[in-house]
């Protein structure tokens, strides 16, 4: 009776089985929709003073700063694992920090000095520089501040003059993650007039005040320096709308790319902007999320790799050109056998 009910329901769907094209692997291997590879993925990298110096981060098992002569020879494997670009982010010394972030546009400063080894020694893989105050504040803030305030106009003017000594230093592309109201437009314009015509922008457009962020800024060394909090530049992550009018606002100051910051909890985020945007797409998926997996998988909740590949391709799956990611490399190594 049961066999024969299971029939006639069978029958009234037309012998649709939506399982028949996942029967078999090679079945799934032509349905399938999304797809994932070494060109999708962007490493952000660390870098250190010293010469053959490598320090690890404690709440990042697995991710590492490095000093220049070993960030170049990383390059080299990410490009030897069909990585197209890397995302640099300096650990700059104490000493070099400073209220005003001076060292933010010292064309001597450890961010120029890695750009142009690495565009030297691997010339083919892309380079971004990350635009932002918080790697040279001695605050920890992305903008310079005067009586508690964040002051927007007068931290465009430093991140302008960063951007130049970067783009010269050998960047492809400017990232600012700063979510200053017309940075995008003053930075286009001054790479333009200064012979940087061929330098893209890619903007952290909708960058959201996250507690995601905790293990990066103990990897650049602002965690323990930041005094106060972001939240009156970064975005509020109950908000949507707010961020599909800071997409088109950069977008219509020159900005060739986008980011969404962070990555799995704000998908709907990337679909929106998919959806609404015909422009290249990326998302962050930043140390916490990286954090998680690692940790998790380290107490036996899931399989590490399978984990890592399953969040890739949910990027991809989202609407993503891309995606930044510590998992890059072995990521890459592992989608490439």
């Amino acid at each position: 009776m049961a066999a024969d009910r299971a029939k006639s329901d069978m029958e009234f769907l037309g012998g649709r089985r939506l399982r028949r094209p996942r029967a078999t692997a090679w079945s799934r291997a032509m349905v399938r929709e999304t797809h994932l590879s070494s060109a999708d993925l962007i490493w952000p990298m660390f870098v250190i003073e010293g010469h053959n110096e490598r320090t690890g981060i404690k709440t990042m098992p697995g991710v590492e700063r490095l000093s220049v002569d070993l960030a170049v020879e990383a390059a080299k494997a990410a490009r030897n694992a069909g990585i197209p670009a890397l995302a640099l982010f300096p650990n700059t010394p104490d000493h070099l920090r400073s209220e005003g972030g001076d060292e933010a546009f010292n064309p001597d400063n450890l961010m120029c000095r890695a750009l142009t080894a690495i565009k030297s020694a691997v010339p083919e893989i892309g380079l971004i520089a990350d635009v932002a105050l918080d790697e040279y504040s001695s605050d920890g803030q992305d903008g310079l501040v005067l009586d508690g305030q964040i002051l927007n106009d007068e931290t465009i003017s430093v991140m302008v003059q960063s951007a130049l000594v970067q783009a010269k230093a050998g960047a492809d592309i400017i990232a600012p993650s700063d979510m200053m109201d017309g940075r995008v437009f003053a930075i286009r314009q001054a790479l333009d007039q200064n012979g940087f015509e061929h330098v893209q922008i890619m903007s952290y457009a909708a960058k959201y005040a996250s507690c995601y962020y905790g293990p990066f800024r103990e990897a650049v060394g602002t965690g323990e320096r930041l005094k106060g909090d972001k939240r009156t530049y970064q975005m509020d992550y109950a908000n949507s709308d707010e961020a599909m009018r800071e997409i088109a606002q950069d977008l219509d100051e020159g900005a060739d790319s986008i980011m969404v910051k962070p990555g799995l909890p704000y998908l709907d985020i990337v679909r929106r902007a998919r959806v609404n945007f015909n422009v290249p797409i990326y998302a962050y998926q930043v140390s916490g999320e990286y954090a998680m997996i690692e940790f998790a998988s380290a107490a036996g909740s899931f399989d590490r790799q399978a984990a890592m590949i399953e969040s890739l391709y949910a990027f991809k799956r989202a609407g993503c050109n891309g995606v930044l990611t510590y998992f890059a490399l072995e990521a890459a190594r592992l989608l490439n056998e």
